[in-house]
């Protein structure tokens, strides 16, 4: 997604079209976005799974929620729909949020790897 990007937009749209160039603005913007989103995802899947193996599903679901709804919607609204960034904002937002739940998941996992090495 960073190291080609216009290869992922040409099979959908046509980039050497000069009248494309706003569309395509976007989505080099949106991709930008969505790898992040990506990294981010894959960490908080990955950490809510290995605290799931812990029989450890409550406070990640807490995260999760919290994570989702009151910080990564919230942003991702303001930004949206209150500044001039649109669909890229929204997508800030979600994650943004992701983010949020990945770094408080690894606080969760370091916490109980340090209480078992404790014991």
């Amino acid at each position: 997604m960073i190291a080609a990007p216009r290869i992922l937009i040409a099979p959908f749209i046509d980039v050497e079209a000069p009248e494309n160039a706003e569309a395509i603005g976007i989505a080099l913007s949106l991709l930008k976005v969505a790898a992040l989103f990506q990294v981010v995802d894959a960490s908080q899947v990955a950490l809510a799974n290995m605290l799931r193996g812990l029989h450890d599903s409550k406070w990640p679901f807490v995260i999760a929620i919290l994570g989702y709804w009151a910080i990564g919607a919230p942003i991702g609204l303001a930004l949206g729909f209150l500044t001039p960034l649109g669909g890229v904002g929204i997508w800030i937002g979600l994650a943004s949020g992701l983010a949020i739940v990945a770094v408080l998941l690894m606080l969760r996992w370091l916490g109980k790897e340090r209480r078992s090495f404790a014991v």
